[in-house]
């Protein structure tokens, strides 16, 4: 610990905080903090910031690089890591300066409030956060120990599991439909009605439910399709998919909010700290650091800059008004719609934001932010931020052929599949399913079906 502090200090400035952070309207999780040194937050980055988590040959990986980079000068650490949980669970750095405590544990109480407030974390179960990584991590280790598994064959499904966790329904506030939900809806849709929207768009054309088919509508929900499909799955095998699944399911709503988060956080470390009234010296080294956090980065966008930019700015545009606004925005939208609905074509103006592309060896500016170009640029900002950069792949039938074919469909945006990454990803799905695999896609502008079996990996021409 540094000596101009000690733990006596940190606990005073995180009361001062934590009071005026409430003061402010800020709704919390109880917070907790512990003070880490390099090694162990390397681990705790590795390891996502659990303190618990399963065994696995890539967090090793991840901790090896992560250090090798540290050690060479190549990257630092973070100021601070947080995990959604209740109590919430932050890590501070034992060597940082006073003002950096003070400004993490602010930034800290930003995060705290949108996990517990943003609608996307309301089934992440944060009371149960550390209980059930803690649960995952034994299970796993049981199967590794067991002698008639092993960690090989634990290591290869979970290396399946991994490769295919993020293939699963990306918005939980949409409940799922049982198969007898799904069937009783299907015929409820044949059933004539008027439609109230009928002046607005068209009507839905019926196509009769295939009541032999499964599932009756598309499961985006990969890994648990298999387990619950798959009839030579041993019961250890599917608890480490449901394992794998559960934990991706908890990383979503993050991957979902990312802007709308560290902009959060942001706005409200660089609110508090300026309610504190800080010593001179103090508030020169808060601008330096609060300036190299949410700097503008040159040719990619940094989520500190621009989610604060965007809360900035709704702030001022409502007005007296302002703190209801945000609040009801944070809870309401994720990166997707809050950039739709904020991120206007003045900010972007303001922001310098343009499109670019590779052309050979050049990178070539194709869009501009004028009077027609900021939506496109505002567009393709939205295609690339969370889960949009993950192909969406659903199920759409689980016996394909009446010979257990998995036809698994590609709902094409307009980005083609890239090869390998798909033969690959296949070659996983193949080995979960334990019998042949067909995607449908569309690439090069054609229909094709990527297809692969106990003969490799084919592709055929669709219909």
């Amino acid at each position: 610990m540094p000596r101009d502090y000690d733990l006596a200090d940190l606990e005073a400035w995180d009361t001062r905080i934590r009071e005026l952070a409430s003061a402010a309207g800020l709704d919390c999780y109880p917070q907790e903090f512990e003070v880490c040194d390099h090694h162990q937050m390397l681990a705790y980055m590795a390891y996502s910031g659990m303190p618990s988590h399963y065994p696995h040959w890539s967090y090793g990986k991840a901790f090896e690089k992560l250090k090798t980079l540290y050690d060479h000068g190549v990257s630092g650490l973070p100021y601070e890591m947080v995990i959604n949980s209740n109590p919430a669970l932050a890590y501070l750095m034992r060597d940082n300066s006073l003002l950096l405590q003070i400004l993490t544990i602010a930034h800290v109480y930003g995060h705290n409030d949108f996990f517990k407030n943003n609608f996307t974390f309301q089934s992440t179960r944060a009371e149960y956060t550390i209980g059930t990584f803690k649960s995952h991590a034994q299970r796993v280790r049981t199967y590794a120990e067991d002698p008639s598994i092993g960690l090989d064959r634990v290591e290869t499904i979970l290396d399946a599991a991994h490769a295919l966790a993020l293939q699963c329904r990306r918005n939980l506030a949409v409940q799922k439909l049982s198969e007898d939900d799904a069937q009783r809806a299907a015929l409820d849709a044949a059933a004539p009605r008027a439609d109230p929207f009928h002046r607005i768009h068209r009507p839905q054309e019926y196509v009769e439910p295939d009541l032999r088919k499964t599932p009756l509508v598309p499961d985006e929900d990969l890994l648990l399709f298999i387990r619950d499909h798959n009839p030579y799955l041993a019961e250890w095998e599917k608890d480490v998919l449901t394992i794998a699944h559960e934990a991706s399911q908890y990383f979503i709503p993050q991957i979902e909010t990312k802007i709308m988060n560290e902009g959060w956080a942001s706005y409200w470390h660089k609110r508090l700290l300026d309610a504190l009234d800080l010593e001179p010296d103090l508030t020169l080294e808060f601008i330096v650091r609060h300036n190299q956090v949410v700097r503008a980065h040159e040719g990619s966008i940094n989520p500190y800059h621009l989610g604060l930019r965007i809360w900035e700015d709704l702030h001022r545009r409502n007005g007296a008004d302002g703190d209801a606004a945000i609040f009801a925005i944070r809870e309401a939208d994720r990166d997707t719609s809050f950039l739709r609905r904020h991120l206007t074509e003045e900010l972007i103006r303001d922001l310098d934001l343009f499109r670019y592309q590779r052309k050979g060896n050049e990178y070539v500016i194709t869009e501009v932010a004028d009077r027609d170009g900021w939506r496109d640029i505002r567009d393709t900002l939205i295609a690339n931020v969370g889960m949009n950069t993950v192909p969406v792949i659903r199920v759409i039938d689980g016996d394909g052929g009446g010979k257990r074919t998995l036809v698994l469909e590609h709902l094409h945006d307009g980005r083609d599949l890239h090869p390998e990454y798909a033969e690959r990803t296949l070659a996983f799905v193949y080995q979960l399913w334990q019998h042949e695999v067909a995607l449908e896609t569309v690439m090069g502008g054609k229909r094709q079906v990527l297809v692969h079996n106990d003969r490799g990996f084919t592709v055929k021409s669709g219909k």
